[in-house]
């Protein structure tokens, strides 16, 4: 960060904190707005938004609309696009950013304070490590790492240069949710031991596997970055890559992870499991797709379990939520079926409580917050924590690829094997139920069955298993390299 802004900064947090204390209050920072946004020039947050397809035009919107921030730059490889926003913004606030394709250019930029990113899963924990690096402060989405070594590199460098690093989980940042969590975690409902994140969402498929022009206005180097320089396989080039492994983690890793990260909030888990395994497959259609559209993730954390359900194809509601996260207490239950709270109810299924409220704005006004602290704890979803929760993610994919696939009478006997305070035959059955109503034949060995792997939480590897372990990072292809452990 430049001398300036940094002096800027500190002044605003001791003044800012002199007057919270001369009124008895200690947390100058408790709430997720600022205090107020200021629109001198010399008091604004300058940011790059890179990334703007998709969820990088909310990431526009979260700045645009703040009196103290301005974006002065958009990173995408996608000229064309990168084009269209910002003839948006400009139209809508008279200021053109620069273009650039490359995130390290804009780098370069001392003034620069602030990497937005919103790219495909690849390019998130690189994109932050190099503006960390770079002194910039980083709001990085979700899923925040391709890897589990990657999203862990990310919380050293963090740490090492001091920066901010938001994640996207802004479930976290939301005044309902947050009562929520904070109800679920008061024992009003008993002790919690089971989580269970759903992902019904309906996915179709994406078309033949194929070989694909990538499109023109788009540098195929830099839109590959880590990731292998392979031809396109899919028909459509944007939002599709989700669904391929070298690029995204499937629906567990894009829709998931934000119900991962609750149900792991919820049950106040600060590490990663000891056992994970899983099954599924991608069935239904066949496609040019390779990540599961039906697929159980169970995580063994001794006490207690957290439990994931992706669906892609059509389906009802489970207790009322279908992308949503149900905590079973010994008292009662819980259902989470959006971002922004959820409904308490008693075993017997009456209401006993209900949470709502919701918004971006809260996550990006906590991260400004916590910007101009300079405090990584002001963070409702520090890098940290967007780390675990979507390792769990990464560990639940490496379980099922490393499986193979098997009759479904062979799954419940190894999921019997797994501590777990799920049924795993009611979960099975559901799921095979499932599959029965979207005429899926699943008799004759469909479902793919995980290895049941154990995970070291300290050194976040999977001791005894070389091909799990191994599963933990990736090739990098230069110059576009993640550095691996004790290289930060």
């Amino acid at each position: 960060m430049n001398r300036s802004r940094r002096e800027f900064l500190e002044q605003s947090m001791f003044a800012t904190a002199a007057a919270m204390a001369a009124g008895g209050v200690t947390n100058c920072f408790a709430d997720d707005e600022p205090k107020k946004e200021s629109s001198s020039p010399n008091e604004r947050l300058n940011v790059c938004v890179m990334g703007v397809n998709g969820r990088g035009t909310a990431h526009i919107g979260g700045f645009q609309g703040r009196k103290d921030a301005l974006i002065t730059h958009i990173c995408d490889v996608d000229g064309s696009i990168a084009s269209q926003r910002c003839d948006s913004i400009e139209k809508a606030s008279g200021h053109r950013p620069e273009i650039v394709s490359d995130i390290r250019k804009a780098l370069e930029d001392k003034n620069l304070n602030i990497v937005s990113i919103a790219t495909p899963n690849h390019w998130h924990s690189l994109g932050a490590i190099w503006a960390m690096q770079a002194g910039k402060d980083v709001y990085v989405e979700k899923p925040v790492s391709h890897n589990i070594s990657e999203g862990r590199r990310a919380v050293e460098v963090a740490r090492k240069y001091k920066q901010i690093c938001q994640t996207g989980t802004q479930s976290r940042s939301n005044p309902g949710m947050r009562q929520a969590i904070e109800f679920i975690r008061s024992g009003k409902i008993g002790e919690i031991k089971l989580a269970r994140g759903l992902c019904y969402k309906r996915r179709g498929s994406i078309g033949p596997k194929g070989t694909y022009e990538v499109p023109a206005n788009v540098n195929y180097d830099l839109w590959c970055g880590p990731a292998p320089m392979d031809p396109v396989t899919r028909p459509k080039f944007h939002y599709d890559w989700h669904w391929i492994w070298n690029y995204g983690n499937g629906d567990l890793g894009n829709q998931g992870i934000h119900q991962m990260d609750i149900g792991r909030w919820g049950l106040g888990v600060t590490q990663l499991s000891n056992v994970v395994i899983s099954y599924g497959g991608r069935v239904g259609y066949q496609d040019a797709g390779e990540t599961a559209n039906t697929q159980i993730i169970v995580h063994d954390y001794g006490k207690q379990t957290l439990v994931f359900e992706v669906r892609g194809l059509e389906t009802a509601p489970y207790k009322g939520a279908g992308v949503g996260v149900i905590f079973e207490g010994t008292d009662g239950y819980f259902v989470s079926p959006s971002y922004e709270g959820g409904t308490a109810f008693d075993k017997d299924g009456k209401m006993i409580e209900t949470f709502k409220g919701g918004g971006d704005h809260h996550h990006f006004g906590n991260f400004v917050s916590a910007v101009r602290s300079r405090k990584h704890e002001d963070l409702n979803a520090d890098i940290e924590q967007g780390h675990l929760s979507s390792a769990l993610c990464h560990m639940g994919n490496i379980s099922y690829r490393l499986g193979e696939e098997v009759p479904t009478n062979e799954i419940l006997k190894k999921m019997d094997a797994v501590h777990s305070n799920d049924d795993a035959k009611d979960t099975l059955d559901r799921t095979l139920a499932h599959l029965n109503d979207n005429k899926v034949d699943i008799a004759n060995g469909k479902l793919r069955l995980g290895l049941a792997l154990k995970f070291d939480p300290q050194s976040e590897i999977f001791p005894g298993n070389d091909a799990a372990t191994k599963m933990c990072t990736r090739e990098y292809r230069k110059p576009f390299v993640v550095p691996g452990p004790g290289e930060i």
